[in-house]
């Protein structure tokens, strides 16, 4: 969906590298807080990657509007990763927030449910952090090296025709 959403294969694939991110974070919370791996922790971690996703979409696309306005990759994805911080760190916390009373387990079979908050929590905590520092750089690197090549290739082909 994303690659038709986008029309390319490479902006999707700057999208998804804040998901292993996202898979470490939910992997070392459930280690940090001795949860096991069960139904609701891996439904904690489809609900984790999907906002991980989201999250990853909104800068790219912000990145992707602004390399056509300044056509400078590296100025592009500072000004993607600057802008689009608070949306980011505001869709985060307020799941990151709504997942801690269900992460700590109180009350009646609060226990039952703790993992899914728990890897929630764990993931979104990493891929907040890949979204807002890794994602642009890939983004500026994949991108600049793309204009590069264009610009390399432009040039043969003029020298080609003169």
């Amino acid at each position: 969906m994303i690659v038709v959403n986008f029309q390319s294969w490479v902006d999707p694939f700057i999208i998804i590298t804040a998901l292993p991110a996202a898979l470490s974070g939910i992997v070392l919370f459930l280690f940090l807080t001795r949860t096991t791996l069960s139904v609701p922790a891996l439904m904690g971690a489809i609900m984790c990657m999907g906002v991980a996703t989201a999250n990853s979409i909104l800068v790219v696309s912000f990145a992707k509007s602004k390399l056509e306005e300044h056509d400078n990759a590296i100025r592009a994805a500072i000004e993607a990763g600057t802008t689009r911080f608070r949306p980011v760190v505001m869709t985060a916390l307020a799941m990151i927030i709504g997942m801690v009373p269900m992460a700590l387990g109180m009350g009646d079979g609060g226990e039952q449910n703790a993992p899914l908050g728990r890897a929630v929590i764990g993931g979104l905590l990493c891929a907040t952090i890949a979204t807002l520092v890794f994602v642009p750089c890939v983004f500026a690197l994949i991108h600049n090296s793309a204009s590069r090549r264009e610009a390399r290739a432009k040039a043969k082909l003029e020298t080609h025709f003169a």
